[in-house]
This record gives structure tokens, C-alpha cells and sequence, in this order.
């Protein structure tokens, strides 16, 4: 039988993202499609937005023509300030960073592994970040790792993987893995599916991954 689904646009997968973010949680979204988390974030509840380069209490992205960029985030995107936001020094920043006073971190990732390991980060590879950064210091010290990512690469090949390929950015750290086919958890029996896109089986979203899958218990 064939399935017939379609796959989370990026804004969608930013909105299923912030669906998560519990009230009055310290975050911070990692540098490329994770800003847009930030866009998506639930009206009524407080979330205070972290960025390594030492800001705390980010808004959402300015309007076209209201960009500042003496006012950018990690990724050197411009952004916006809440009100009682504040600015400190890059060392502060990773001080909160490895103290483990995030509640939850949302990266990027190249794979995944079934563990929970996470690899973010190449030495090589064209168009890469040529750096690890920030993202050990953010997936082993935040209370919760979450990545977003689109499930296969270019080429089809499952993001998810039994061990990782990549050079390795954090062990055993990620907790959930959200992408444009299904939502993850990790945990010590592999890969549960949280959630998928209507239309998607588990049989064809297990063949996509090539890895063994069954649905998360509530």
C-alpha cells in the first residue's frame, strides 16, 4: 500500500517545536532553523530566549526594515530585545551554559543516533559549520537536548542512525528529535515515535529510517 503524506514545511516544524516549550523555561535555539522556534512561541506563557554570545531574553525576529544589527544572536542573525532583557559577557554566557541553568537547548544536527548521541558539527564537509562552537557546551549541559532537522539528507539517507558517522559533538545527550516526518524520543530501547504527518505509517517511516521503530507509550 502506499502512503500518501505531507512532510512539515520549516515553519511547521518550528511551531511543533515551540508546542513543547513549557512555561517559564530558559532556552536556547541553536544557530540555523532552530532561530525560528522563536517565531512560534506559545501567546500567554513566559520563555526567556538565551544566545551564547551573551544575551538573555531574545524576542522574536524584527520586522523587515526594524533589523539592528548591532543587536544579533549567535548566528549573527539580527534580533529583538523583551523587555528586562539583558547583555553580559560571552564567559557569563557559557557559564550559564555548562552550570546547567537551561532548560532545554534546540539544535541542528547532521544524526542522531538510537543512544541519543549527537552530531552537529564537520571538519570537511562544504557548506558545514567548520567549528563545533558552542553545541558541546549546550547539549551536555543543558536539563533537556532537542533537535530539529529534516529526517533524510539530499541524497535520502535517515538522519537517524544506529551509531553516528560524524564527529561525535555530545554522548547519550538527546532527549527528543523533532523533524518534518515524525517527532522522536530517545531512549535506552532506541528511537519512539511521538508523533508522524498524517498519511505516514510506522512501516514506511521505519523503512525510511532503515531502523527498527514502535510508538512512544503515553
Amino acid at each position: 500500500m502506499t502512503s500518501s503524506y505531507q512532510a512539515r514545511s520549516r515553519d511547521e516544524l518550528a511551531a511543533r517545536v515551540a508546542q513543547d516549550i513549557h512555561n517559564g523555561a530558559y532556552v536556547n535555539l541553536g544557530i540555523g532553523m532552530p532561530t525560528m522556534v522563536a517565531n512560534h512561541l506559545p501567546t500567554g506563557i513566559e520563555v526567556i530566549l538565551h544566545s551564547e554570545n551573551g544575551i538573555l531574553g531574545m524576542g522574536p525576529a524584527p520586522a523587515k526594515g526594524e533589523e539592528d544589527y548591532d543587536l544579533i544572536n549567535a548566528g549573527k542573525q539580527p534580533v529583538t530585545l523583551l523587555p528586562g532583557g539583558a547583555f553580559f559577557h560571552h564567559a557569563d554566557s557559557f557559564a550559564m551554559m555548562r552550570g546547567g541553568h537551561l532548560d532545554i537547548c534546540v539544535l541542528g544536527a547532521f544524526q542522531v543516533s538510537a543512544k541519543g548521541d549527537l552530531a552537529n558539527w564537520s571538519t570537511g564537509e562544504e557548506g558545514a559549520i567548520p567549528a563545533v562552537g558552542g553545541a558541546m557546551d549546550l547539549a551536555i549541559g543543558a536539563k533537556e537536548t532537542w533537535v530539529m532537522m529534516s529526517l533524510l539528507t539530499r541524497d535520502g539517507e535517515s538522519k537517524l542512525v544506529n551509531e553516528l558517522s560524524y564527529p561525535v559533538t555530545g554522548i547519550e545527550c538527546v532527549k527528543r528529535v523533532y523533524t518534518d516526518l515524525a517527532t522522536f524520543a530517545c531512549s535506552p530501547e532506541g528511537f519512539e515515535v511521538i508523533d508522524m504527518v498524517p498519511g505516514l505509517s510506522l512501516e514506511e517511516l521505519s523503512r525510511l529510517t532503515g531502523l527498527s521503530l514502535k510508538m512512544a507509550t503515553a
